[in-house]
């Protein structure tokens, strides 16, 4: 009996990485066909985009904070060292003087290709969070969020310092880097970064990085080296945000050290919430959901309406923030543990989910596709 539930567990294990598989391929599909069909300047395609790097960060600020239970509040600090260096890294040698036109062109002489630079901008992240974690990593709960919040804003200006403006061109842009305007090039990267992440999840690091959230005593007392766990999280994190920054630098086109405030940790923190402390489904979810709603759905609100010469009251610009904070707050109240809570996609779950619909009452079933212990016997 035991071994053909463990054969039935690996099908359904199987089912759901070709599900997802063909659901990738499928949204690649329709991506390939939106872009062919609306205009490059559609909103939807803002959404998108803003969207896939959003989720990329978010998953990256679960892994850390959700799965390893280490509450930091640094993201935007290491997405804006992945920003400039991805920036100042493939700036066209031709267009550095016009770029550093009050630095002499700069101190960067070269260019490397975008592939070299997107993971060059994910190293220098990881390189800054390994040598800011070995004093930070001994602090937790809020004094870990306290001091990894300073780091990003002491970065922050940092970059804006004029001493340093030959390689960052101080408080001013950075600009006529490659960018992209495709939406299948951001998916695809974060798609990409993603599949790595929760490869990294389900292996025995993953389940590392678990234990320890769970447990601190336990998993000591199980051989797990703390310190080492914490701080291969943090750089993995931190690796990942910063290719997250790299690719919300070519969104923007333009750098500037001011854009990459505390306010943007806070977005990310939120979508993890929403989405589910320990989902990584939830994260990405969440993520397109939060930018819809921010960037397109509720931009009717910022607009006066008048029905004859009755102006209709509260519509006015600024009213959509409103709107949406009171619709976030809903959320936390009702989904205290986000919308997956720390449940994953899976087909069973679907199958369920329509099940409930309709009155019936299916088999409890884990969200990985296994079988509750109460029905395998």
């Amino acid at each position: 009996m035991k071994m053909q539930n463990n054969l039935l567990l690996n099908f359904r294990k199987r089912k759901n990485l070709v599900a997802g598989f063909c659901l990738l391929a499928l949204l690649f599909a329709v991506l390939a066909v939106l872009e062919a069909v609306l205009p490059r300047t559609s909103i939807l395609f803002t959404v998108l985009k803003k969207g896939a790097i959003y989720s990329l960060v978010a998953v990256s600020m679960n892994l850390l904070n959700g799965f390893t239970g280490l509450f930091s509040l640094g993201q935007a600090g290491f997405m804006l060292l992945g920003a400039y260096t991805y920036g100042i890294f493939t700036i066209p040698v031709e267009a550095r003087a016009q770029v550093y036109q009050y630095f002499d062109g700069g101190l960067v002489q070269f260019t490397l290709p975008v592939a070299l630079a997107l993971v060059l901008a994910g190293i220098v992240a990881a390189v800054f969070a390994w040598l800011i974690g070995l004093p930070v990593l001994h602090l937790k709960s809020d004094y870990l969020a306290i001091a990894t919040l300073g780091f990003a804003e002491i970065v922050r200006a940092i970059f804006q310092w004029d001493k340093i403006g030959a390689l960052t061109n101080g408080s001013n842009l950075l600009r006529k880097y490659p960018v992209f305007q495709s939406c299948l090039f951001y998916f695809f990267v974060s798609a990409l970064c993603i599949a790595v992440i929760m490869l990294l999840i389900n292996s025995t690091y993953g389940r590392a990085f678990k234990a320890v959230r769970d447990d601190e005593i336990a998993a000591e007392a199980m051989g797990i080296n703390l310190a080492k766990t914490k701080q291969l999280s943090f750089v993995i994190s931190s690796f990942f945000a910063g290719i997250s920054g790299a690719l919300l630098a070519m969104f923007q086109t333009t750098i500037q050290a001011s854009q990459f405030k505390s306010a943007l940790t806070y977005e990310i923190l939120l979508i993890v919430v929403i989405g589910g402390m320990g989902s990584v489904t939830g994260s990405c979810i969440s993520s397109f959901l939060f930018i819809a709603c921010s960037e397109w759905w509720l931009r009717f609100l910022d607009r006066t309406f008048m029905i004859g010469s009755f102006t209709v009251p509260l519509l006015r610009p600024g009213f959509r923030k409103v709107v949406f904070s009171i619709a976030i707050m809903a959320i936390v109240l009702f989904y205290q543990r986000g919308i997956m809570g720390e449940n994953e996609f899976s087909i069973g779950g679907i199958v369920n989910f329509f099940k409930r619909l309709n009155g019936r009452n299916p088999k409890n079933t884990k969200s990985d596709g296994q079988l509750d212990p109460s029905e395998a016997r």
